[in-house]
């Protein structure tokens, strides 16, 4: 079996190959005269390159996702009759048990024939491939060649293809949210039909366990997801109050008042906070901060859990911080300095002129800036497990254990789950909620943005 990577490459070679070939012969056609040509020799050899490289590529994927369907297909009429005729799922299972028979033991000999047989063909589906590969990339490659001449618009056929080439990729994200976002409304629907849509939203109580067996009591399940929503907000409105006014104040401080020596060793250490993994941060807040919170809390006289929503949300500040200073650092650099040296020249103090021109100018870029931080903090998971808890309380007290929406939504999907239970069927509600709660967030930012921008512009 020819390795799939190696065709590829065999197939990018030749494209480099076409385009040589392109250049050389478009110089040919025009006598020496490349000013004969209307376009360039580039445009000619990259012409050629696509004409060698797009149809074999989308034959070679094409042929590469419908390759194995097809073959479990033929595979299965050759099958013996109590093989064949099972059920799409347990067919399924044993299509997946002959893929694996090569590397596992104490197969059935049906199993082995199946695999075997199933090798054969897949090495006769490879060699047949890259032979149809080849001759459409050679093929194309002569038909392209003979085509080149000083009238061909080689310019506008290369930017044709590139405008395609960008609007299919545009396409693709469009249709990939489409997508997600379907799938998770249709399993959110499955999950109202078991359980009403204003007891989930309104509810006052999470307790989503639920029997798996008829003869099991006691686990009827609770999915009022209010506690939740409140613990996201609480842990991200604690994690916003830290984050975003020291990210703005040290991004106000590196693009106004800081030399360039300290900007080039302040900005590359606040930055460095963004690589940090989360995990980490969830180490650092229950090893270090939650016991320093507790002891700050014990010293004053407040009852403090072990774990807190505070802990979570201050060390959740700390990680929000490179994101709004880099950015609003970034957007407070990009003001003109028209507008700066206008107002000193009426009278104004640097503070005066960083309050009432520098900040009302980079507002749109600010607001983004939050925004970012904030759905970043919405959908943290590791911080909050580690430091704030799994229970589902319905406070707004700091110093008690709370949870959130995407920690609910990860204990819901951990383990064998059965996808028809309105237990793990939450976990799509929940998220379904979240991408409205995020929705509306970039909805408010938008405006805001659109508002300003009108103003200082």
């Amino acid at each position: 079996m020819i390795p799939a990577w190696s065709l590829v490459v065999c197939l990018l070679g030749a494209m480099g190959l076409a385009y040589t070939l392109g250049l050389r012969r478009s110089l040919a056609v025009a006598g020496g005269a490349p000013r004969s040509l209307h376009s360039l020799p580039e445009h000619h050899g990259m012409l050629l390159a696509l004409w060698c490289g797009v149809p074999a590529i989308a034959v070679f994927a094409l042929w590469s996702a419908l390759e194995r369907p097809i073959l479990q297909l033929l595979l299965r009429r050759d099958l013996p009759p109590a093989l064949r005729d099972l059920s799409p799922g347990e067919h399924s299972l044993l299509m997946n048990e002959v893929a694996r028979a090569g590397s596992a033991g104490g197969l059935s000999p049906a199993v082995r024939d199946a695999a075997q047989r199933l090798g054969e063909m897949e090495h006769t589906s490879s060699l047949f491939m890259s032979a149809c590969v080849v001759a459409l990339a050679v093929g194309a490659t002569t038909l392209a060649v003979r085509r080149i001449r000083p009238e061909l618009r080689a310019r506008h056929h290369v930017e044709r293809v590139f405008t395609l080439l960008l609007g299919s990729s545009s396409l693709v994200a469009i249709l990939t949210t489409v997508g997600i976002v379907l799938s998770v409304l249709f399993e959110a629907v499955r999950f109202f039909q078991a359980v009403p849509f204003f007891d989930f939203l309104f509810g006052l109580e999470w307790s989503p366990q639920t029997a798996m067996r008829a003869d099991q009591v006691g686990a009827s399940g609770s999915f009022g997801a209010v506690p939740l929503f409140a613990g996201t907000f609480l842990i991200s409105a604690i994690a916003i109050g830290v984050g975003a006014p020291l990210g703005l104040f040290a991004a106000i401080y590196l693009a106004e008042y800081a030399t360039p020596r300290q900007r080039a060793i302040a900005k590359p250490m606040l930055e460095i906070l963004a690589g940090i993994p989360t995990v980490v941060y969830g180490f650092f807040a229950a090893l270090t901060v939650a016991p320093a919170v507790r002891g700050l809390g014990a010293r004053l006289g407040f009852e403090v859990a072990s774990e807190s929503a505070l802990a979570a949300g201050v060390v959740m500040g700390i990680m929000l911080i490179p994101f709004v200073s880099s950015l609003s650092d970034d957007v407070i650099a990009a003001v003109p300095q028209a507008l700066r040296d206008g107002s000193y020249a009426v009278g104004a103090t640097r503070s005066e002129t960083i309050r009432k021109v520098v900040l009302p100018a980079a507002l749109p870029g600010i607001v983004g800036a939050l925004l970012l931080a904030i759905s970043r903090a919405i959908g943290e998971t590791m911080i909050v497990v580690m430091a704030a808890g799994l229970g589902a309380r319905l406070t707004a007290n700091p110093f008690e254990a709370v949870t959130t929406v995407t920690v609910q939504i990860v204990t819901l999907l951990v383990g064998d789950q059965e996808f028809d239970s309105p237990k793990t069927l939450a976990a799509f509600a929940l998220g379904l909620v979240l991408f409205v709660m995020t929705l509306t967030l970039n909805v408010i930012a938008i405006t805001v943005v659109r508002k300003y921008r009108e103003q200082y512009e």
